[in-house]
């Protein structure tokens, strides 16, 4: 980590993302994993009900998205704290081994997303093929917009998932 020119902000971020109080939330492969997953689950449903209360309109769509603002934020700390900041941090915070394997994140993150639009647009194309489905704007933005979302967070979820366990520290081997 090049602290020399690092700003006031910088290292502040560093601080919190790198909380040894915090470590234990996502200490081993299976909470970092759990962490993901409920990650993965709260931004699906806020997903859905930010497209239900923007096409369908009822308030309490708008109130339980309102509800999952916490958790949803809790999930992602935990994620950016098991990461110690790698897609957080800016670069003069990182050193090179983290700048690696945050490009070799966002390069998985990319190759996954490309897939789910090959997919995406071949299922498409093949269903207006054979069947004649005209896809139109109801159901066009819908699809397009959570692509956006899983665009936006796989990074975090792939960097969660690649962390590697901590070593034991030597009071855990010989208690």
């Amino acid at each position: 980590m090049t602290t020399t020119t690092a700003t006031r902000h910088d290292r502040r971020m560093y601080a919190i993302m790198n909380r040894p109080d915090l470590q234990a939330l996502s200490r081993t492969a299976a909470r970092r994993r759990a962490w993901v997953a409920a990650h993965v689950v709260l931004t699906a449903a806020s997903v859905a009900l930010w497209l239900g209360s923007v096409h369908l309109g009822p308030l309490w769509m708008s109130c339980a998205l309102l509800a999952l603002v916490l958790p949803w934020c809790v999930a992602m700390g935990a994620i950016n704290g098991a990461t110690r900041g790698l897609l957080e941090l800016r670069d003069r915070m990182l050193d090179e081994r983290q700048l690696h394997e945050r490009d070799r994140v966002r390069a998985v993150a990319h190759r996954i997303t490309l897939g789910m639009l090959v997919s995406v647009a071949a299922v498409t194309g093949l269903a207006a093929w054979l069947g004649g489905i005209r896809f139109d704007g109801a159901l066009l933005f819908p699809v397009l917009f959570a692509l956006l979302v899983v665009h936006w967070m796989l990074p975090a979820w792939v960097a969660c998932l690649r962390v590697q366990d901590d070593a034991p520290d030597e009071a855990d081997e010989l208690g």
